[in-house]
């Protein structure tokens, strides 16, 4: 990569980053469009019962969380030879058909099945489009490089996803959908024109891969992500219907509710990049804190516009910090096979999209209220703080015993 100038490099990166914005935006727009695809794609349930069928729209987010989940290892594992510039154009061809198929499809099923197969491309495109850019920019700059990929999905969250949000609103969430399939589109062209093909990694097979689940750590600690960030997503995922009926808000308020808490989620991961460099436990305990005390902020002083944006800044800031943190032990457990360790914490971060988008409808469906998912984030996410404890206690003793030796 050293014979590319500075122009080519630059856009190279900012092409890779590009697609981690259309991540931000497809995996997070439907949080924003609940009631419209509620009332548009289950009319008979919507009339009936408004509570009832934004709960049901919620499988919008848990279906694609799922995808995320199913292809981040399967694709990690069958692609570790191919080319990664191949591999991420493969990806971003996915991810244009599965939107735009949602954006068309006639049912609420087939709506569904489009944004599982949208959602298969997620993880491993974060994984692929890291080590490329991580590539492009050499030796060194492993982590500038993925954190201007990650950056493109912060970036979504604070400007892409209100925008996104509002043309939904304003014209359907069918238009919503279409635009972020053109996104991944011109990322498409982006990435064939600007980025060069590096090999794929030497020695890469999905055999060895597939040995970082031969540790118990890798799955103790995939635990802990998947369990400790739910309360996050059992939050994030109701932020429409509690702006609007809980706050009484108008439904033009909630892309700015959703940009505070990109704002917190853009200020959350670079403040924890540095504080998991800083120490990796005490990051994890004080990201699990944070969260805790700002879900139980959201839940009390949600019904007040001054506590509605307060508790999505706070919310999005300590969901982010910790993300860095996370992804790191994840890779610690996973010697040898990075990408696989990354496609772990994607799956584990999407399960938690699931766990939170799922739990959280069926206490709203359940008539608890639309309050009562962010009660049941902090009880998620007292769980991950546990799962955190249960996890560094099991890594000590296994630490001292692969100690080599001391020689006197």
């Amino acid at each position: 990569m050293d014979t590319l100038n500075t122009g080519r490099r630059w856009a190279a990166l900012l092409a890779l980053s590009l697609g981690g914005f259309g991540l931000g935006l497809t995996e997070f727009v439907a949080m924003g469009l609940l009631p419209e695809l509620a009332q548009d794609l289950l009319p008979t349930q919507y009339a009936r019962s408004a509570p009832d069928a934004v709960a049901t729209a919620g499988w919008m987010i848990t279906i694609y969380a799922l995808g995320v989940v199913a292809g981040a290892p399967t694709i990690a594992a069958l692609t570790a030879r191919v080319p990664r510039r191949r591999l991420v154009a493969g990806l971003l061809a996915l991810m244009v058909a599965g939107t735009a198929a949602s954006a068309l499809a006639p049912t609420f099923e087939l709506v569904l099945a489009g944004r599982f197969v949208a959602a298969l491309a997620h993880g491993a495109y974060f994984g692929a489009a890291g080590i490329l850019a991580a590539s492009i920019l050499g030796p060194g700059n492993q982590g500038k490089g993925v954190a201007m990929v990650i950056g493109g999905l912060t970036a979504a969250n604070l400007l892409g996803v209100p925008l996104i949000t509002a043309l939904g609103q304003a014209h359907g969430w069918r238009a919503a959908y279409l635009a972020v399939a053109a996104v991944f589109a011109v990322t498409l062209v982006a990435v064939l024109v600007t980025v060069p093909s590096p090999p794929a990694a030497p020695g890469g097979s999905p055999r060895a891969e597939l040995r970082a689940f031969r540790s118990p750590q890798v799955w103790l600690t995939a635990a802990t992500v998947a369990v400790g960030t739910s309360g996050f997503f059992a939050v994030n995922s109701y932020v429409a219907p509690v702006t609007t009926q809980i706050t009484e808000l108008s439904a033009g308020t909630v892309p700015w509710v959703m940009a505070v808490m990109g704002l917190g989620m853009t200020a959350g991961i670079a403040i924890g990049g540095h504080a998991a460099d800083w120490n990796l436990r005490r990051t994890v305990f004080i990201g699990f804190a944070g969260m805790l005390v700002s879900v139980v902020v959201f839940a009390l002083t949600a019904a007040h516009p001054a506590g509605l944006f307060l508790g999505a800044f706070l919310t999005g800031a300590a969901s982010l910090f910790i993300v860095p943190a996370l992804q790191a032990l994840l890779i610690e457990a996973a010697p040898g096979a990075q990408l696989m360790g990354a496609a772990v914490n994607q799956s584990s971060l999407n399960i938690a999209n699931s766990i939170g988008a799922a739990l959280g409808g069926a206490a709203i469906a359940a008539g608890w209220g639309y309050l009562s998912s962010a009660w049941l984030g902090v009880g998620l996410t007292v769980l991950g703080l546990i799962l955190a404890v249960i996890s560094f206690r099991a890594k000590a003793p296994a630490a001292a015993e692969h100690r080599e030796p001391v020689t006197v």
